[in-house]
């Protein structure tokens, strides 16, 4: 090869590995422009809270930014550190959390706290290893907490995360066997450790600033490389983006087609004394374990109205029960369920069944019921 031929060579490589350098280096300069201000995000060049940082990704998990924010503001004026949470009772954690779903998580966020307060005197442990020890900490949210609160060299991926990387590189394996590879390319994001050029030493700037290298690219998936209609020309990382220079950059992430769970039927009774519910806790362990419900059957697919009307529980002066005019209509993760609500009234000296407790209608919203039985209260407290 002629030396002219090589220098041509050179100068290509490099023209194309520049802006993969400077990627860094450009998301921060627009992060440290537009960040989102968020209840658990402190200003610019204040040291996250670990607490709030852990909190939160417990709380955005499969949920809205907007829907965990008044949970999150009430979480911390009750209680205000790791500490005063491993203190609190898991029933008050629960009724605290009722209404944010996945219920799982309430009582992993207790678990967590108590274990904090156990075997770490109060303290996150600051690795990801550390924190992937505790209950109800993953691989994700282990990272997230590492990067942010500690500013461990490390790349959270979330849905968001994972929008922008699958386009900015234009990733064709479909989602979940592309997690891998997505993974590897966001960690590119962080900067190179190498010092020299100007460009790898803006690159070390990005791996001090770990936490805000993650955080900047939820902020642009949030914001601007949206699911749909994304704003490509406010972009920082536009010029280099393989999905956007095809024009297919909604496509992006590829995604497997989803599978739909069977409908799931049963019944739930509203049985009311005086101005009083009859109520009782969930099993601990499966869905919604826990939580307070009303009385009610199995869900099974394919359950008619008598098999379930069969599981009725056994009250004394119930001698009908009365069904309410259509359905509530709740979908979980894996499955939609309907369920019939059946009404009855008894008398002040009915016996409470074991297992179950009266519980005031007027203080219901203290008491730990997930949406679904909110619902199906309150279309049994209804006038149809």
């Amino acid at each position: 090869m002629s030396l002219s031929g090589a220098a041509a060579l050179r100068k290509k490589t490099s023209d194309r590995e520049e802006p993969a350098a400077m990627r860094p280096v450009l998301l921060l300069a627009w992060y440290d422009r537009h960040r989102r201000v968020l209840p658990w995000r402190p200003p610019a060049g204040q040291r996250p809270d670990p607490y709030a940082v852990w909190l939160s990704e417990i709380m955005l998990q499969q949920t809205t930014v907007k829907a965990v924010g008044p949970y999150f503001q009430k979480f911390l004026a009750r209680w205000g550190d790791v500490t005063a949470l491993g203190r609190a009772s898991l029933d008050d954690v629960l009724r605290m959390w009722a209404g944010l779903g996945y219920y799982s998580r309430a009582r992993n966020l207790h678990a967590c706290a108590v274990a904090v307060l156990r075997d770490h005197d109060g303290v996150f442990p600051d690795t990801e290893e550390g924190l992937r020890a505790l209950p109800g900490i993953g691989p994700y949210t282990a990272a997230a907490i590492a990067a942010i609160a500690f500013d461990r060299r490390t790349m959270p991926v979330d849905g968001n995360i994972e929008r922008v990387v699958s386009r900015l590189f234009a990733v064709e394996e479909t989602l979940p066997q592309a997690k891998p590879v997505i993974q590897r390319l966001a960690t590119t994001l962080l900067g190179d450790a190498r010092a020299g050029d100007e460009q790898s030493r803006a690159g070390g700037i990005a791996k001090s600033r770990a936490g805000d290298s993650a955080q900047a690219l939820m902020d642009l998936g949030a914001s601007i490389c949206t699911p749909k209609r994304p704003a490509c020309s406010l972009c920082p990382l536009n010029e280099g983006c393989a999905a956007r220079a095809r024009g297919d950059q909604e496509t992006f992430p590829r995604k497997a087609p989803k599978k739909t769970g069977k409908l799931r039927r049963g019944a739930a009774f509203v049985v009311t004394r005086g101005d009083e519910v009859l109520v009782r806790s969930r099993p601990e362990k499966g869905l919604l374990g826990c939580m307070t419900e009303v009385p009610g059957s199995d869900w099974r697919a394919a359950q008619d109205d008598e098999a379930a009307l069969k599981q009725a529980p056994q009250l004394t002066g119930v001698t009908r029960w009365h069904r309410k005019v259509g359905v509530v209509t709740h979908v979980f993760t894996h499955f939609p369920l309907e369920l019939v609500v059946y009404t009855a009234r008894v008398s002040g000296r009915a016996r409470t069944p074991k297992g179950m407790r009266w519980v005031p209608i007027a203080t219901l919203d203290g008491e730990a019921l997930p949406n679904v039985m909110r619902k199906v209260i309150a279309h049994g407290l209804g006038n149809s």
